[in-house]
């Protein structure tokens, strides 16, 4: 998020009244605030406050993000389209090749549930439920991976060419929809911030079963 100018003039909010200024919940917005998604300050006592004009600027992008030609519902029809066309252009990759069909059978199925995830996570002001469930379909990704013995690198492939879609597909958004760069900047770290939990799921899936597996020399 680009930071303005600050006057003289600008009035500083508490944790409290920044929260009822965007109409939700503080520990919402504290969260919003460690993940980088709105600036903050913190005083010496390590009491955060928001500046008014920051908080304006977050509220346009959220109204931009709900209102301008269902961003959303645009996002996840282009990604869908894209990720097809990728897997045809690079059926060939050895990450994709040593895939059997019935494996990728089932990583279809996760991979639409992941982006109807995505879609509602985008779409939501707190979501942190919705991360417990993008940590389950990780590891479900995972343990397909490991029962087709494919080796921890060539799960992560996956999961980098799915993420990659996603994100290139966002960040095309603003020439599309005219979307406000701030707007879409916001799209792009809440899609990056869940498949961060996806991918982080497979890694310690592969982490705990070889642990188990591989005597400690």
């Amino acid at each position: 998020m680009t930071e303005e100018p600050r006057t003289a003039t600008e009035e500083w909010l508490p944790l409290g009244k920044a929260a009822q200024q965007l109409n939700v919940h503080p520990t919402t917005l504290r969260r919003w605030a460690d993940n980088g998604e709105i600036p903050v300050m913190l005083t010496p006592g390590g009491h955060r406050r928001f500046a008014a004009s920051d908080l304006a600027t977050f509220a346009s992008e959220r109204r931009s993000l709900r209102h301008v030609n269902n961003l959303e519902q645009m996002w996840a029809n282009a990604a869908l389209t894209q990720t097809r066309q990728e897997i045809t252009t690079h059926q060939d990759e050895r990450w994709l090749a040593s895939f059997d069909e019935e494996v990728k059978s089932r990583h279809r199925q996760l991979g639409q549930r992941l982006m109807g995830l995505t879609l509602r996570y985008i779409s939501d002001d707190d979501g942190e439920p919705l991360l417990q469930e993008a940590r389950q379909i990780g590891r479900e990704y995972a343990n397909i991976a490991l029962d087709a013995t494919i080796p921890l690198t060539e799960a992560v492939q996956a999961a980098m060419f799915f993420r990659d879609t996603l994100v290139e597909t966002a960040l095309h958004l603003p020439e599309d929809t005219h979307v406000r760069p701030q707007a879409s900047l916001r799209l792009l770290r809440r899609i990056n911030r869940l498949l961060n939990v996806v991918q982080l799921a497979i890694a310690e899936v592969y982490d705990a079963y070889y642990t188990d597996s591989v005597p400690r020399s």
